[in-house]
């Protein structure tokens, strides 16, 4: 039987976030990701799977991005269509993993410990579906979440693990160690860059 204690399910993350025990959230856009969308050049269409809050959808959409945000918790969905107001923002209520985003790939995949959300056993799950839903010379580009620790959430990577994890298709053009986490990741985020090959 599934409960909310199954991190697998909506109800886990659904009640987390109406009770507000959101430690991961650092109710702003990182600053990594406002240093690299300062020096990119905009435009293209950009996909943020397990959005929560959805800080960053604003600032993508300032940078000129069509932004789809998904989440499967409808308390997370709320809360970023109230954060983000009226920005043009395509805010989803959808499971990443089987919703039908259309036949046009995205650009860019936004990852902000959604993957650390994810039970190890969907990980395989995880790669297929970002090598699917991104266009070749696409980049899935974001902060992951690295420790030895066992269980979870957070579901940590392993050192070198996330290479062996999306596969020979993708180029990593950037790793770099982040020293302004919010507490609960001190120490454990890098921000990566990786380019889908052609």
């Amino acid at each position: 039987m599934i409960t909310s204690d199954d991190p697998a399910t909506s109800e886990f993350w659904n009640n987390r976030i109406s009770e507000r025990r959101m430690p991961w959230d650092a109710g702003t856009t990182p600053p990594l990701l406002e240093r690299y969308l300062a020096k990119d050049k905009g435009g293209g269409r950009v996909l943020i799977p397990g959005c929560g809050t959805a800080y960053e959808a604003f600032s993508f959409s300032q940078k000129g991005y069509d932004v789809v945000a998904i989440d499967f918790s409808p308390a997370a969905v709320e809360m970023a269509n109230a954060q983000i107001g009226d920005v043009l923002v395509e805010v989803v209520l959808g499971d990443f993993f089987s919703y039908d985003f259309g036949e046009q790939p995205f650009d860019l995949i936004y990852e902000r410990a959604f993957l650390a959300s994810v039970p190890r056993k969907m990980w395989n799950g995880y790669a297929a579906r970002v090598s699917e839903l991104l266009r070749q010379g696409g980049k899935l580009l974001g902060f992951f979440v690295y420790g030895e620790e066992q269980g979870g959430p957070p579901f940590c990577l392993k050192e070198n693990e996330l290479p062996s994890l999306i596969g020979d298709s993708f180029e990593r053009i950037a790793y770099v160690h982040v020293r302004d986490s919010v507490p609960v990741f001190a120490g454990r985020e890098r921000w990566e860059v990786w380019e889908r090959r052609e």
